[in-house]
């Protein structure tokens, strides 16, 4: 177990990424490779200087973290970006390359998916037993993970409120996964979409995504881990998956390094899009937990099925979601009683992000893609216009996959055009 440091102080990000082969962009499951060679020998997981690399549970996806938490997320978009590069560099002698995105624009899961064979494989294949892995949902998903530090049960419930809040409208600003199985999903998170039922094999895992309001460690152990635990055991004999990490809501507490983590962010088009939004993000959960819209009570008493509505609403319509409920927006500070997903991200901004962080010339141009032109989700669709045939469905992916390589933002055109 990792000491505790105290909320805000630290920060934790792990960003997923899909191996695809060069000349295709099929996926490609070569991760166990590359790990190899980045190791010298069979591993799965590999320091790089205050970063890692890791493996996850398909062989063509590969997660990159920092090691332990960064102080602020500054200085982390070169070092993740020349991780990248690197990468990319050493997947080329394999003919491969990353590829972001939340999910594989034409992936068959069915067919296509390679469970990890090596090191605690038999986590995986017991996920893959009760949950079935070879499906969206599991096998074709990439987000990214942002842990929050707490120290003692008072932050924690602090944290955990503020969080709670700001989980349903998250997709209105990080969505990337508008196309599956090469066409439109009708979702512009089509990831969340499948990922909000795809444990539901054992509901106590997931509940109802967002987590009800949770006061302190030892409730949450009564309330959550328990109770999935017991319903998991007659699956789960040997208690292989009986950790905090099978609880898959959008917020989970690890409390093994003191930290809660937020699952609902898409993977973006390259490290410095995820940081940017990371760094918004924080902001306005800190915000929250200070107070300056709503009191801790407010917060804790909000319901968690208003907050479901709210969700699944941004999960199909993102940042043009509208948004009627009066209670939450006035928890937010919001002034009217109704408006779109990017007009409350617009006000969170302006009104809970400090001065020198709206102004700052390292997130500046993040900043104004993310709230001007709309998520990564909007900006593919503009880019596929109403053409999702495989050839300019491979044109716009092979664009992201440059973006990401090259560490640049995605307008919504493609440079060859």
């Amino acid at each position: 177990m990792k000491p505790a440091i105290p909320a805000f102080s630290g920060f934790g990000i792990e960003l997923e990424y899909m191996i695809v082969d060069r000349d295709t962009l099929a996926v490609s499951p070569v991760a166990d490779r590359l790990l190899q060679v980045l190791a010298g020998r069979q591993a799965a997981e590999v320091r790089c200087g205050r970063l890692a690399w890791s493996n996850e549970l398909a062989l063509h996806v590969i997660e990159l973290k920092n090691a332990d938490p960064a102080a602020d997320l500054e200085s982390l978009p070169v070092l993740f970006q020349n991780e990248i590069h690197r990468i990319n560099a050493l997947l080329e002698t394999m003919n491969a390359r990353l590829m972001p995105t939340a999910m594989h624009p034409w992936m068959n899961p069915r067919t296509e998916t390679r469970l990890w064979p090596h090191n605690h494989a038999d986590i995986y294949r017991s996920y893959d037993r009760i949950f079935d892995c070879k499906r969206h949902g599991w096998s074709n998903l990439q987000s990214m993970h942002l842990n929050l530090p707490f120290a003692g049960d008072t932050e924690f419930a602090r944290l955990h409120a503020a969080i709670r809040l700001i989980l349903p409208i998250l997709p209105a600003l990080a969505a990337s996964s508008p196309i599956a199985e090469g066409r439109l999903s009708g979702f512009l998170d089509f990831r969340m979409e499948n990922y909000r039922t795809h444990q539901m094999a054992v509901p106590s895992s997931m509940g109802q995504v967002i987590p009800d309001t949770i006061l302190d460690s030892e409730s949450y152990q009564q309330q959550i881990l328990r109770p999935m635990y017991r319903e998991i055991e007659m699956l789960d004999p040997d208690g292989v998956l009986q950790h905090e990490w099978l609880n898959v809501r959008a917020a989970v507490a690890r409390f093994v390094r003191h930290a809660i983590e937020i699952r609902i962010i898409d993977v973006q088009e390259c490290p410095y899009a995820n940081l940017a939004i990371a760094e918004i993000v924080i902001h306005v959960v800190q915000a929250l937990y200070q107070q300056k819209t709503a009191s801790l009570i407010e917060q804790q008493d909000f319901s968690t099925d208003r907050l479901v509505t709210i969700l699944r609403n941004c999960i199909e319509q993102a940042d043009q979601a509208i948004i009627t409920d009066r209670g939450y927006l006035a928890l937010l500070g919001f002034p009217s009683a109704r408006c779109e997903g990017k007009e409350l991200w617009q006000h969170l901004f302006d009104s809970l992000l400090p001065p020198q962080t709206q102004q700052s010339s390292i997130w500046r141009e993040a900043f104004t893609v993310l709230l001007r032109q709309g998520p990564l989700a909007r900006r593919i669709l503009r880019a596929a216009g109403q053409d999702f045939s495989r050839e300019r469905l491979t044109a716009v992916y092979r664009e992201l996959c440059n973006c990401l390589n090259e560490g640049r933002l995605f307008s919504g055109t493609l440079e060859s055009a």
